[in-house]
């Protein structure tokens, strides 16, 4: 299980829960404390803003799609496989694009009509049991996490209008908890695999998605198992503050930093709002990180001569992929050369954590 990884030595099958949440460094006082997301700590005023809600789509419980990379360091895209790809996850991000968009506009309007939308679209979605069904690749359960993560978030948006009634928010959680096994019994099988998905970024993704189910469940197994795959994470920082898995990743080494960067610091963030302060583990490993991957933005060579490779980097200004999750990480700690690159950003708002991260 991943929670070895905070555990050392044998886990009994019964561990009480008290010492799972003492091993991961919640005080049992706080674990009696309801679970909390960022967006808990900022109330939004209802407003009749109006708001235009796009359709549900029906979308199958099932998601069969697969990867587009042409290379064994998944470096290269290969168009074919791309197209295809794009095509059969398509409708899934569409939901997670109108979910989150619905959110962010109420967080940013307090818009009745947007925070009812994002209600309308996840309980359509769960009616529909969607990626309760079969994931048919590795590639499946990415997009199965990025967009169940996201959904989890725009829920965690919009909770506090107090617009849907007990019944409905007790559907929603349940949909998002039949989902949330899948992802842990996926990465478990993958984290006993030498050099697999225990030390690569695609766990740290896995970790948004299980933490924000988990506050909204207030569940705290689920919140635990998402602080180990934060801790997987900031055990793989080096001194030097690279990850030796994604620098195995070819051109793309750099992005990959970047893109590892962002579900660490929503982990970190979640921590914080709940008693822990994971932003200090190993060292401050995590800001480590971030100094190696935003560095990189405003001059690739470390990457380059590391990888011996020209890196990938933005033809133009950061994408929120690349930089919006650092809104986030520069309130905490804050650093005028990563405030220039958001500053440069024409959007801090990334599908695959929630939209706009919090204000």
């Amino acid at each position: 299980m991943i929670l070895k990884t905070f555990w050392k030595g044998p886990l009994p099958a019964l561990l009480p829960a008290v010492l799972l949440l003492f091993a991961a460094g919640v005080e049992p006082a706080q674990a009696k404390k309801p679970l909390r997301s960022p967006w808990d700590l900022q109330p939004v005023q209802l407003t009749d803003v109006a708001y235009g809600c796009p359709q549900p789509a029906h979308l199958s419980a099932d998601l069969t799609t697969d990867g587009f990379y042409s290379d064994s360091k998944s470096s290269i895209i290969d168009p074919v496989k791309w197209k295809a790809y794009a095509e059969s996850s398509g409708p899934y991000k569409k939901l997670g694009n109108e979910v989150v968009a619905a959110a962010d506009a109420y967080r940013s309007s307090g818009s009745r009509a947007a925070a009812e939308c994002v209600f309308r679209l996840l309980t359509h979605a769960a009616s529909d049991g969607v990626f309760t069904g079969r994931m048919s690749s590795r590639q499946a359960y990415y997009v199965q996490g990025w967009v169940i993560g996201a959904a989890a978030i725009a829920y965690l948006k919009v909770r506090d209008s107090r617009l849907a009634d007990a019944q409905e928010e007790a559907k929603l959680t349940r949909w998002m908890m039949a989902v949330a096994p899948q992802t842990m019994g996926f990465y478990e099988k993958q984290m006993a695999r030498p050099g697999g998905a225990r030390e690569n970024n695609h766990l740290y993704w896995a970790g948004v998605e299980i933490g924000a189910i988990g506050i909204a469940a207030n569940d705290r197994k689920m919140f635990q198992w998402a602080v180990a795959a934060y801790k997987n994470g900031a055990e793989q920082i080096t001194d030097d503050g690279t990850l030796p898995l994604e620098m195995r990743r070819g051109q793309r080494a750099l992005h990959y930093h970047l893109y590892a960067a962002a579900p660490l610091v929503y982990l970190a963030e979640f921590g914080k709002d709940n008693g822990l302060d994971l932003y200090a583990y190993n060292h401050n490993a995590l800001k480590r990180l971030v100094d190696r991957a935003t560095a990189g933005l405003a001059g690739s060579r470390f990457f380059d001569e590391r990888t011996g490779i020209p890196q990938d980097t933005p033809k133009g200004p950061p994408t929120a992929e690349e930089i919006g999750w650092a809104k986030v990480y520069v309130k905490r700690f804050p650093d005028p050369a990563i405030e220039a690159l958001l500053e440069k950003a024409p959007s801090l708002s990334y599908m695959y954590l929630g939209g706009l991260p919090p204000g």
